[in-house]
């Protein structure tokens, strides 16, 4: 794992921990997967899906699309080269949809 992956890695934990602090929200599929992949592939994983995950859609409801990947990553660009074109899109594209202003 290089640093910039560690980083990335270690920046998805985090916002596992404050979803569950500060929003309520337990995203045990998203920990596990943190810790079956590592924070990169997961991160690849959901934004290679047809469709916004379940933890996604939690977060949204809850007014706290800001500890999403997709918004993590969006307001990151020093992650960006870990990503492809499509899975950058993507990111912004589910963003704007839910009316995200970061």
């Amino acid at each position: 794992m290089t640093p910039l992956e560690k980083e990335f890695h270690d920046l998805m934990v985090s916002i596992y921990n404050r979803a569950k602090s500060e929003a309520g929200y337990n995203a045990t599929i998203f920990k596990s997967m943190l810790g079956k992949y590592g924070g990169v592939d997961t991160a690849r994983k959901l934004l290679d899906s047809p469709m916004v995950s379940d933890g996604f859609v939690a977060l949204y409801e809850r007014g706290c699309l800001n500890l999403t990947v997709e918004a993590q990553l969006i307001e990151n660009e020093k992650f960006w080269d870990l990503f492809t074109h499509k899975q950058i899109q993507t990111a912004k594209d589910w963003l704007r949809k839910h009316d995200y202003s970061g």
